[in-house]
């Protein structure tokens, strides 16, 4: 059986699937706010448990030579954890601004890099470095108020790329022929 076939008795879940994260995309893009207090949120109890991971695993192995790092790895962890839960606006305004610094340099990068070496498909790197940097622009543009709303924006356009992606291959697949070859 090849990916086709396996994928094919699975194709009405991956449509359903696809709909159903296009349809969570739609409703955390049309609550950005929400999204973004929840996605940072998570992200602080994330570090929180991995912080609980890291110091008792380093603790429980106190007398190797990988203690303090992992030691102080997990501190950081922690500190990190607590103040993006006890503060998800202001943990919120400060990726929204490590968001934008990103899309601002990476696409001067771009830009400058396709610019110099006009390598093969240059234009299209440039295309994404101008629109990196105008995006990264318009999220400085409206910071603060930005930083309640773009992580949450990303995070649900992402969910709708990824779901019309499964819903795509879901379509796809359901059309592969079943193999005639014996089991």
């Amino acid at each position: 059986m090849h990916d086709g076939e396996a994928l094919r008795e699975i194709a009405f879940f991956l449509i359903g699937m696809g709909i159903a994260m296009i349809i969570l995309g739609v409703v955390a893009i049309g609550a950005s706010i929400v999204t973004t207090m929840a996605t940072v949120l998570l992200f602080g109890f994330i570090l929180l448990f991995g912080a609980v991971f890291q110091i008792v695993t380093a603790l429980w192995g106190r007398h190797w030579r990988g203690f303090s790092p992992q030691l102080l790895s997990g501190g950081l962890y922690l500190v990190l954890g607590l103040f993006m839960i006890d503060n998800p606006v202001e943990a919120a305004m400060g990726l929204t601004v490590l968001v934008a610094t990103g899309l601002l340099v990476g696409g001067v990068i771009r830009i400058t890099l396709s610019t110099l070496d006009q390598f093969e498909g240059w234009r299209s790197v440039l295309l994404s470095g101008i629109l990196s940097v105008l995006l990264g622009i318009s999220i400085w543009g409206q910071w603060p108020l930005s930083g309640l709303w773009v992580i949450g924006l990303f995070v649900g356009m992402e969910m709708v790329a990824s779901g019309f992606s499964w819903l795509i291959l879901g379509l796809t697949v359901r059309s592969v022929p079943k193999s005639s070859a014996p089991a």
